[in-house]
């Protein structure tokens, strides 16, 4: 290999470990700036405490209060994961029926879409109605905030295929299930990663407004007494123990996609 080759390698991985190390450092910077702002604004304005606590308080609410943080994000991330597991499995059962049988897609996806366009503190309490106060609305209500991003984005997968590629496998005889198996379901798995990621922000936030309906545990219920309480650094705290949980159930999801996902498809996105 010449010297320009080298050269020419040597710059792209510089600036590919230059561009990794910004991935690292500029989210840190951003949540410094972030809190230093938010320092500087309760400080300067003198705000009251019940209204908006310096960061410096919160962070000593979440040491001193983990155990009962932690105890409260237990049951919240069972309701958020069981309903992410329960919402997106359906959506992916009903994608599929809905790609081999379009008579009952026109039927049913508009249903589908009415019901999605309920606004989910509107499903709640409809949902402790009819399951009661336990673990079961909020799994429900995580799963039904999950299931419409991953029902289209994995119908828009399935779909995704190369004319030629399914030419093909009509050519070599291939039925539906080799059809589906060989080539619908590797094309979709981009799309179905992409509503993953949505659905592991969204099923959290689905188990915390469920629990706000007739729960006694949760982050969601420990919000509900932390304002009623006007503990505001408490509730600070709450807030950013759920935040802290979803965006690590996001990166998670992230990871599995980089382990699963080594190509996309050219209409991705």
């Amino acid at each position: 290999m010449d010297a320009p080759a080298d050269a020419a390698r040597a710059a792209w991985l510089a600036a590919q470990n230059w561009l990794k190390w910004q991935r690292r450092i500029l989210p840190l910077f951003g949540a410094a700036s972030l809190l230093f702002a938010w320092w500087a604004l309760v400080t300067y304005f003198e705000v009251k405490p019940f209204i908006a606590p310096a960061p410096q308080v919160v962070a000593q609410v979440l040491v001193q209060k983990s155990d009962i943080l932690f105890a409260n994000l237990v049951p919240t991330a069972i309701e958020a994961l069981s309903g992410f597991a329960l919402g997106n499995l359906a959506a992916i059962l009903m994608a599929t029926l809905f790609v081999h049988a379009k008579s009952i897609e026109m039927a049913f996806f508009p249903i589908v879409v009415l019901i999605n366009s309920i606004p989910v503190v509107a499903k709640a309490p409809i949902l402790v109605l009819l399951l009661g106060n336990g673990m079961a609305p909020k799994i429900a209500i995580a799963a039904v905030i999950c299931f419409f991003p991953t029902l289209v984005n994995m119908v828009r997968g399935l779909e995704a295929v190369s004319p030629q590629a399914l030419e093909l496998m009509h050519v070599l005889s291939a039925n539906k299930r080799e059809v589906f198996f060989r080539l619908r379901l590797p094309t979709s798995i981009p799309f179905l990663f992409s509503a993953l990621k949505i659905a592991a922000s969204t099923a959290v936030v689905g188990a915390i407004v469920g629990e706000w309906i007739g729960s006694q545990e949760g982050i969601g219920a420990l919000i509900i007494q932390a304002t009623y309480a006007f503990d505001s650094a408490l509730l600070y705290a709450t807030v950013i123990c759920g935040s802290t949980f979803s965006v690590a159930f996001f990166l998670v999801i992230r990871m599995i996609e980089r382990l699963c996902v080594r190509w996309v498809p050219a209409n991705h996105g």
